[in-house]
């Protein structure tokens, strides 16, 4: 049984490229794989291993200056969910693209699962979804605002095409495990907003803590690991991740004639050029020696 660990915390690190090296070694020597981002804003990322080794990783990251009080959420698989271990050095640890954001100063206030419902249902109250649109497009709040980003930078330039739709309301936001947020409503704070909301835990704290017979919860959720999708309880849905795009792709999707597994996908059908397509081809062909032998490909 794997354990992943998704966390993010924000804080002040002067010097990220000095934490990676002692920090992937432990990785390495632990055998948890993922993906962690560093910048000097903090840290981002998901990780995976079994019980020992999540253990010392974690506890190693708690030691790091400001990281004491790190919170993470945990969830199992019974197949690895990462191929490596990956940590990145960054401008931002989620990006958003606007100088001075910074939610250690000041963010909105933070609603627990239990209470969401309430005020997600007040009629004052504008529910809006901070996720990328092919997030949304498989499951999203009921009655939520689908801003239809591409990319988190995306929304900022929204708001501000969008601010007078929501004169007068109290803005609530979500997104997967409430990283996104945490900038999103820095930034609404500092434009003028005066209550301002979001989901404590994100929809993943959510979805494991709000019973099925009560949940607003529409869909799956898309999660950044190879589960891709999950619904209420954590249970893992039933989507795959496009070989292409990496976009969530549905049993229908699988059935249309843009999919060719490993190459396209209906959402991504004009998007690449035949010369990637063939490149794709080559690195599916690849994937699949690599399974028949029983190993696995890095490129997967």
């Amino acid at each position: 049984m794997w354990i992943i660990a998704a966390l993010y915390h924000f804080t002040r690190f002067d010097d990220p490229a000095a934490l990676r090296a002692p920090l992937l070694a432990l990785c390495k020597a632990m055998d948890v794989k993922g993906s962690l981002l560093l910048a000097t804003e903090g840290m981002n990322g998901t990780i995976a291993g079994q019980r020992a080794g999540i253990d010392a990783v974690l506890a190693h990251l708690r030691s790091l200056p400001g990281c004491a009080a790190l919170e993470w959420k945990e969830a199992t698989a019974e197949a690895p969910p990462f191929g490596r271990m990956k940590i990145k050095l960054k401008r931002e640890i989620v990006t958003m693209g606007v100088p001075g954001i910074d939610p250690r100063v000041t963010v909105g206030a933070y609603v627990a699962p239990g209470d969401w419902n309430a005020l997600i249902s007040a009629p004052d109250v504008a529910v809006i979804d901070t996720r990328n649109d092919y997030e949304v497009a498989i499951g999203t709040f009921r009655g939520a605002i689908d801003p239809q980003t591409r990319s988190f930078r995306d929304f900022p330039a929204w708001w501000q095409a969008n601010r007078d739709r929501f004169a007068n309301m109290r803005i609530a936001m979500f997104c997967t495990g409430g990283i996104r947020c945490e900038k999103a409503s820095n930034y609404l704070l500092g434009q003028g907003v005066p209550e301002v909301f979001h989901l404590k835990g994100g929809i993943l704290k959510y979805l494991e803590e709000v019973p099925q017979a009560q949940s607003l919860w529409d869909g799956k959720c898309y999660v950044f690991d190879q589960r891709v999708s999950v619904g209420q309880g954590l249970v893992p849905g039933d989507h795959i991740s496009c070989g292409a795009c990496r976009r969530p792709v549905s049993p229908a999707d699988r059935a249309h004639s843009d999919y060719e597994q490993g190459v396209s996908c209906p959402a991504c059908a004009s998007e690449y050029s035949a010369t990637d397509r063939a490149r794709f081809r080559e690195r599916q062909r690849q994937m699949q020696i690599a399974a028949a032998r029983g190993e696995r490909h890095l490129g997967g």
